[in-house]
């Protein structure tokens, strides 16, 4: 049963993580505009440049509020020190790629590195449990799933923000669903960063919702994706993770599957969706175009953006729901 004392922990390290973010945000936004770090809104007719690398604010209120937590909780000193590095290495990554664009080949084998923190700390329990199975044993193969997991989801996630609002509207659902699981299950030290992902997340989509003042990069987006990873290895709840992240996993396999290869969105002359005169979104009818989350809703119709980021908001809330009922049947099977 829980007690005041965690749930004050908890709140604790999602306050600081909220209020940072929210702060620090809109001053690092004026820094980047100041450097001509911007990019162009290609969803609008207008083509504003909104200012980059953003997702520093989120990192920053990830690492101060995982500080805190430290000195308020001093036990929780190496699952928070394993889950900071991740997410401090994959966003310094996103960093330089925002600077000096990696190749897509690089980047991914770069964020698996990023995992690095949580298997030489030995924060990790080799002991999964995955439904119908139940609890199986991966001693050796697992640290080498500890590389894939981070690489899979810091790079899904950064895939999936390509809209106003769509990175930290879909990761603030999926982490408060996680959060709740990790409630529910005991681990309140991974509970309380969960919590601070979801706050940090909040935060920064009240300014990169439609019509976005600010975009995260592959600063916020490298860094939040494998701080889910490092959530999903940390709680023990990997598979649960899994189904939470469907949207943007498939987002991921059927861009990549449809072209062929490992690619940056910038090297894509052919886009998934067109914007039409009105100012809404339609499907591409480009034969090479990969196949996105975003084509796939629109091949209903055209729709607005918000409309395209609401659906996908929808679909995730949808899969987290799945997860949820993933971790009750994990709970039914454990002996």
């Amino acid at each position: 049963m829980l007690d005041s004392a965690q749930l004050t922990g908890i709140a604790f390290f999602a306050s600081i993580a909220f209020v940072t973010t929210l702060i620090s945000t809109p001053i690092i936004a004026k820094m980047m505009r100041r450097r001509g770090i911007t990019g162009k809104d290609v969803h609008k007719i207008s083509k504003i440049e909104i200012p980059e690398m953003c997702g520093l604010a989120i990192l920053l209120g990830l690492t101060l509020g995982s500080l805190a937590y430290v000195v308020a909780v001093p036990s929780s000193g190496n699952a928070i020190t394993a889950f900071l590095a991740t997410v401090l290495i994959a966003g310094a990554i996103g960093f330089f790629d925002d600077l000096r664009p990696l190749s897509a080949r690089v980047k991914p084998l770069l964020t698996a590195f990023a995992a690095l923190p949580i298997i030489f700390l030995h924060a990790y329990s080799p002991y999964p449990t995955i439904p119908l199975l139940g609890t199986v044993r991966l001693t050796i193969v697992y640290p080498f799933l500890i590389l894939i997991a981070i690489a899979v989801t810091s790079n899904s996630v950064n895939m999936m923000d390509v809209m106003n609002g769509s990175m930290p509207g879909t990761v603030s659902i999926t982490s408060a669903t996680i959060t709740v699981v990790l409630l529910i299950s005991g681990e309140m030290q991974i509970a309380a960063i969960s919590a601070g992902v979801l706050a940090a997340s909040l935060a920064f989509f009240y300014y990169n919702r439609f019509p976005a003042k600010v975009f995260s990069g592959d600063t916020g987006s490298l860094a939040v994706g494998a701080a889910l990873g490092a959530i999903a290895i940390l709680g023990k709840v990997e598979t649960v993770m899994v189904v939470a992240l469907i949207p943007q996993i498939m987002n991921a396999f059927y861009g990549l599957s449809s072209v062929g290869r490992l690619y940056e969105r910038r090297e894509i002359q052919q886009r998934p969706t067109r914007l039409l005169s009105d100012g809404t979104l339609e499907a591409s009818d480009e034969k090479h175009a990969p196949v996105t989350l975003a084509r796939l809703i629109l091949a209903a119709g055209p729709a607005t953006e918000g409309g395209v980021v609401r659906s996908m908001m929808i679909l995730t809330a949808v899969s987290s729901t799945l997860a949820f009922l993933t971790y009750w049947i994990g709970v039914g099977i454990k002996p």
